[in-house]
């Protein structure tokens, strides 16, 4: 059976985990490394280390990109099915990757982008960032455009209305809202927003000065 082909930028040289627990992954961190897992298709799950800098620039493309992970046993493909990063440093703690297999279909969530301008004096509003769909594991959309191009207010886009790429299959509700068109606000309608949130808030407004005479 041939190798999986894959871009130089998303083959990774993957290492195995001898050490485990806060201070194996902390020496892990130190080495420039990430601690991961590797697990599906009913395989015991695997202790890996990924090079940190090659994984960044590996899920450039997408979060859905699927990684050759070059391993001693052979290539394996696999998806970062949760990617944990620390919430001040901005560094990767963990990785949990998912073994695909070439042809299988699988379920990954996908970043709606909405183009296009509704109708003059409309807000739009986005419901959900991102839709669930099934399709083959190595030809994962990107994105999912939702064109407002137009729309009028008061329309809604709901998920079962929105064009997929091809061989995509929606998971999410069809029914569930995605998109939102409606009137915009008045400056008038703002700033009474503006002046009930202090009222809750128990923040009092200056009196308007009057020139002393």
């Amino acid at each position: 059976m041939s190798s999986p082909t894959a871009s130089p930028d998303t083959r990774l040289v993957a290492e195995v985990r001898t050490e485990f627990g806060k201070g194996g992954a902390r020496r892990t961190r130190r080495a420039g490394k990430i601690p991961a897992v590797l697990y599906g298709h009913g395989t015991e799950p695997r202790h890996l280390s990924l090079p940190a800098r090659e994984f960044a620039r590996a899920i450039k493309a997408g979060p859905n990109t699927v990684l050759t992970l070059q391993l001693e046993g052979g290539d394996e493909l696999a998806l970062a099915k949760s990617v944990v990063r620390h919430p001040i440093k901005d560094y990767y703690e963990h990785i949990d990757l998912l073994l695909v297999r070439r042809g299988e279909k699988v379920t990954v969530d996908v970043p709606v982008v909405v183009v296009g301008d509704a109708v003059p004096g409309a807000l739009v509003l986005t419901d959900l960032n991102t839709l669930s769909v099934e399709a083959d594991a190595l030809n994962l959309p990107e994105q999912i455009e939702v064109s407002v191009a137009g729309v009028e207010i008061g329309s809604q886009i709901a998920a079962g209305s929105i064009t997929l790429p091809a061989g995509a299959t929606l998971v999410t509700d069809a029914e569930a809202l995605v998109v939102a068109v409606q009137a915009a606000p008045t400056a008038e309608q703002l700033d009474a927003q503006t002046e009930q949130a202090e009222a809750e808030a128990g923040v009092e407004r200056d009196a308007p000065q009057t020139p002393e005479s």
